[in-house]
């Protein structure tokens, strides 16, 4: 069986998996924290592969890219497609880890609540905040899949 489809698979689901809760928990959060101070399964979920998988799934994300352009070439990258979504999947994280991450926190703090106004513009900002890192995501997508001829 060929190598290339399998570390490609690996290679996009560490990618995603890498920022996804990112996107997700703001989202997850829309109903407020709950009384008892338990997230919902999903948001427990999801805290807990933001809190304790990002070192692991970014270190198989590096050594999968590594190895797709071993398998590739290097000429890839001279692709100007490919290095324009990779500085797009740099800005997506700094905004993710820098950003996102902090903000999040924040709102997940005890004693925290929905009907607290201050509480409820922060976590529509972080909305809005994964909605710019799902459009530079869709972008990524978009360069990936139509590899457009920039220069």
């Amino acid at each position: 069986m060929p190598l290339l489809p399998i570390l490609l698979v690996v290679h996009i689901c560490l990618a995603i998996a890498l920022f996804l809760p990112s996107l997700l928990l703001p989202f997850g959060l829309r109903t407020g924290v709950p009384t008892d101070g338990q997230p919902g399964r999903v948001v427990a979920g999801l805290l807990r592969l933001q809190g304790s998988g990002t070192l692991a799934i970014g270190a198989g994300l590096a050594i999968t890219g590594i190895m797709l352009v071993a398998v590739l070439g290097s000429r890839l990258l001279e692709q100007p497609w490919l290095l324009i979504a990779l500085t797009i999947y740099a800005l997506d994280l700094v905004l993710a880890y820098a950003i996102q991450r902090p903000n999040l926190r924040r709102l997940l703090r005890p004693g925290s609540s929905a009907n607290d106004l201050t509480w409820q513009l922060r976590a529509r900002r972080q909305r809005y905040v994964s909605y710019a890192m799902a459009f530079l995501v869709a972008t990524i997508g978009w360069l990936m899949s139509t590899k457009p001829v920039l220069w």
